[in-house]
């Protein structure tokens, strides 16, 4: 016998299947192929294995060239295409701040009833894993350091290595790891999100120009669209990926130099083997799935960071560090209105080639990985409430980082001036490391300074197998492992390519490449983004979801009464319906 819950319950199932969800039968992977263990879309995965293979080929093929090759297409899209990332970006951070605060702020991802599936904690830890932690550890000593030493072209008239540059530096820093980036995250991760869990689309990104497309998004429009967004989020998973076996080859080198009989030497051919074996790592985290493995890795590593940012803190200048906090949160506010807008027209685009276009691009390709592995562990959140919690804690929290980090280092510049400058121009890999060794307990920080990193190297190529896995299965949530571990592998292999074929240079250019495309799609997003939320508004002001709402608050009102009704007067009620 049914109860008046399960009458509700399936109500609400039936009300948000008739009024939310989409008119089509088309069922996520509904056409994927099926054998040998593996449960793939005919079109996506091997469109995507080949492009992957070309690359691969190529790169390996013309080595000699390639990283000609890449500096030629990195310098070319600076120069022609600079300006189209940076409005492109400010356009995003708009769009987002406006579905915040519009009516639209107050839908839940998920239908009216949706319940959260993590923590705030888990959620919050997840979002730093898979966010930036690789560059966190990666820039937050160099770039300080970088700009301190040369400082960027917008701040004409500040001197090089003066307390005005360390502020200039510091502002710099913020703006590339600040607002912006996250504001691109949130916005992908809004719409992947609204189009799978509010319309029971598929967890990919052609879902989302369902209100442009309708059932076009399952034709070749949306291969193309998913293919893309396989190939944007590889070399950007992949940029980080090299970057961070950079720096964990650094920092094994100095720990080996004052530990070990035998010092590491920092070459490819060590990068390369340390990508295999920190893969070979991933791959067992991937066969725990997003629960055992994603989300423990990821809270262990907000606890690593936690307690590497409060050594950092206390054995450093403690209250330089945080007046660099302070002062550089008012620089930054200050010069964001215009900086957001620069662009290096008039004297030719070579520091923002090397820095803001490199970011945005960078963070553009990664938005696939990162937007929809956040849309994935955020059912249940408001849009307010996602896009307020992904655009501001993060950001905080970057913030506070690189001004304990970058702050210390800018310290150690300004009482031995040259030191960390020249050790940055020399191999930036080796900053954070350089920066350790004026501090106490050099070791321990180093140590734990390697470690993160892996873990991050790990959470990073686990939560992109997911996504791209996500992509390359027509959005299904339960493929099979084996294609996790499959896409972990294809991870490693596309960052020793890069490293092999130009190191930092080609990953630079592999990011930005691949973000330039993407770029267009994520502005055609915001409007598809605008379309969905004023459909679900509108549905949601209707007399159908009125009623629908009435009879929940019913079945919460008896419930109450039930529950205030003494036990003793339900057992002698229920006793009597019996001897009746």
């Amino acid at each position: 016998m049914s109860t008046d819950d399960d009458v509700v319950g399936e109500l609400s199932d039936g009300i948000q299947v008739e009024l939310f969800h989409p008119d089509t039968d088309r069922k996520a992977g509904d056409t994927n192929v099926r054998k040998w263990g593996v449960d793939v879309h005919p079109k996506v995965f091997p469109l995507s294995c080949l492009v992957i293979a070309c690359f691969v080929g190529l790169t390996l093929a013309f080595r000699a060239q390639a990283a000609a090759v890449f500096d030629a297409v990195q310098t070319a899209i600076s120069a022609t295409a600079g300006w189209f990332y940076i409005l492109s970006v400010n356009v995003f951070i708009v769009a987002i701040l406006y579905f915040a605060f519009s009516k639209y702020g107050s839908i839940r991802l998920g239908g009216v009833e949706a319940e959260t599936e993590f923590s705030d904690f888990a959620w919050m830890a997840m979002l730093f894993s898979a966010g930036m932690g690789i560059g966190l550890m990666f820039f937050s000593v160099a770039e300080p350091i970088f700009h301190y030493g040369a400082v960027p072209p917008f701040f004409e008239g500040v001197e090089s290595g003066t307390a005005a540059a360390s502020g200039a530096a510091m502002a710099t820093t913020y703006f590339h790891w600040g607002l912006h980036p996250w504001a691109i995250y949130g916005l992908v991760g809004l719409g992947l999100a609204f189009f799978s869990f509010n319309r029971g689309l598929p967890l990919t990104f052609r879902s989302i120009f369902w209100p442009l497309l309708g059932d076009r998004i399952y034709g070749w429009t949306g291969h193309v669209i998913d293919v893309l967004s396989v190939m944007a989020t590889l070399f950007g998973l992949s940029t980080s990926l090299g970057i961070g076996v950079q720096q964990i080859n650094a920092g094994v080198n100095v720990l080996s130099r004052q530990f070990l009989p035998v010092t590491v030497p920092q070459t490819i051919g060590v990068q390369i083997v340390l990508i295999g074996f920190i893969t070979a790592i991933a791959t067992l985290s991937v066969a725990a799935g997003l629960d055992g493995g994603v989300r423990r890795l990821s809270e262990l590593n907000l606890y690593l960071m936690v307690a590497l940012l409060a050594l950092m803190l206390v054995l450093g200048p403690t209250l330089f560090l945080l007046g660099t906090f302070v002062s550089s949160i008012g620089t930054y506010v200050g010069v964001l209105p215009e900086l957001a807008f620069w662009t290096e027209t008039a004297g030719g685009t070579t520091w923002q080639s090397g820095w803001t276009i490199f970011y945005w691009g960078w963070w553009i390709s990664w938005s696939p990985f990162v937007g929809m592995f956040i849309a994935r562990i955020s059912k249940g959140r408001t849009v307010r409430e996602f896009v307020l919690s992904v655009l501001l804690l993060p950001s905080l929290f970057s913030f506070f980082w690189m001004s304990v980090f970058g702050g210390s280092a800018l310290f150690v510049e300004l009482e031995t001036p040259g030191t960390l400058v020249d050790a940055v121009d020399a191999d930036v890999a080796t900053a954070l490391f350089e920066m350790f060794s004026f501090f106490p307990l050099t070791a321990l920080l180093s140590v734990l300074g390697v470690v993160l990193v892996v873990t991050f190297f790990v959470t990073s190529s686990d939560s992109g197998s997911l996504v791209i896995d996500h992509l390359t299965s027509g959005g299904k949530h339960d493929a099979p492992v084996a294609q996790r571990i499959f896409w972990a592998v294809i991870e490693g292999v596309i960052a020793a390519v890069l490293l092999v074929g130009g190191g930092l240079g080609a990953l630079q250019t592999a990011s930005i490449t691949t973000g330039l495309p993407f770029a267009v799609v994520l502005l055609l997003m915001c409007y598809t983004v605008y379309l969905g939320l004023d459909r679900e508004h509108e549905i949601m002001e209707s007399e159908e979801f009125a009623e629908w709402l009435e009879r929940i608050e019913a079945r919460d009102a008896a419930a109450l009464a039930a529950d205030d009704v003494p036990t003793e007067h339900r057992d002698s009620g229920d006793s009597a319906s019996v001897d009746g």
